[in-house]
């Protein structure tokens, strides 16, 4: 009976700890609590006066800040992409390509990126567009429905 219980008590207290939420910052300083069910949210909600400081910018159409920085990408998969012809300035000209637009209208909004995938949010000329890469390919994420 005590090993049952040993084992019972052992097998609770492991998947309590495997539950764990965890809080990281992020390199421009906000903290966002990682959970256990891989979703995410940001922990310091902006105030009021800074969401009418971040109000839509009637020229572009993107809801961007008039002080948006674009995100910093990972140097090192960059330089394996360099190969293929796959980096952030590649995807640019591709995304201005398609919007009739020049690269310096091609805003990097948001990226999740890995040596293998990514995905990535433009505002070009604009106009939020997505688009995708596998491998060394880029293409315009659709939706299905």
């Amino acid at each position: 009976m005590k090993t049952y219980f040993f084992i019972f008590t052992i097998l609770i207290s492991s998947f309590v700890c495997a539950q764990n939420n965890q809080i990281v910052n992020t390199e421009d300083g906000r903290r966002v609590l990682l959970k256990a069910d891989f979703t995410w949210e940001y922990i310091d909600v902006e105030s009021s006066s800074t969401s009418i400081e971040t109000a839509t910018n009637e020229a572009t159409g993107c809801n961007l800040a008039s002080d948006f920085k674009e995100p910093v990408l990972n140097t090192k998969i960059q330089a394996q992409l360099k190969k293929g012809r796959a980096t952030i300035s590649h995807v640019k000209a591709k995304v201005a390509k398609d919007n009739n637009c020049e690269v310096a209208d091609v805003l990097l909004v948001s990226v999740s990126e890995q040596k293998t995938k990514a995905m990535y949010h433009f505002c070009a000329n604009g106009t939020p567009v997505y688009y995708k890469r596998i491998g060394t390919t880029i293409i315009k994420k659709k939706d299905l429905f």
